[in-house]
């Protein structure tokens, strides 16, 4: 799926937003600068969220509890180790069943091998301008491109 510019993008995630159910978990995979916190942005719009989303790659996680469900946004970026990031995983996706939250994860490489169940997104740069989207969807094991 081809999203254009940053406007695009950030809708592109509030549309995302209406298919997620609480407890969903998506894994945001692409390079620096690839619209990852965009997309989260949308989706946080789409949850009717009123705090302004920023990237939590120096916090490693940020909570939003305004909206409609409650959004958990991590970046593992900053994280050395498999056990590192598993242990801070772990930790967060405690908090998210219980207030039964999204959570959205970039760079999460790390975790993956722990996860069963989860949507999974890989941004790159399209060749000209935007970018391309390719989404699996964890319930019907289909893939979006």
């Amino acid at each position: 799926m081809f999203v254009g510019n940053l406007k695009d993008t950030i809708q592109f995630g509030r549309e995302f937003a209406r298919g997620l159910n609480p407890k969903s978990i998506i894994l945001l995979q692409g390079p620096i600068g690839a619209g990852k916190t965009s997309f989260v942005q949308g989706i946080a719009i789409g949850l009717s969220i009123s705090e302004n989303i920023t990237s939590p790659t120096f916090a490693l996680s940020h909570h939003y509890n305004s909206g409609t469900i409650p959004l958990i946004h991590m970046d593992l970026y900053r994280l050395e180790n498999s056990f590192m990031a598993k242990e801070f995983f772990i930790s967060e996706e405690e908090e998210a069943i219980q207030n039964e939250a999204i959570m959205v994860i970039e760079w999460p490489e790390l975790i993956k091998p722990i996860l069963n169940n989860f949507w999974k997104i890989e941004i790159s740069y399209a060749t000209n301008f935007g970018r391309n989207y390719k989404i699996w969807d964890p319930q019907n094991s289909l893939t979006f491109e």
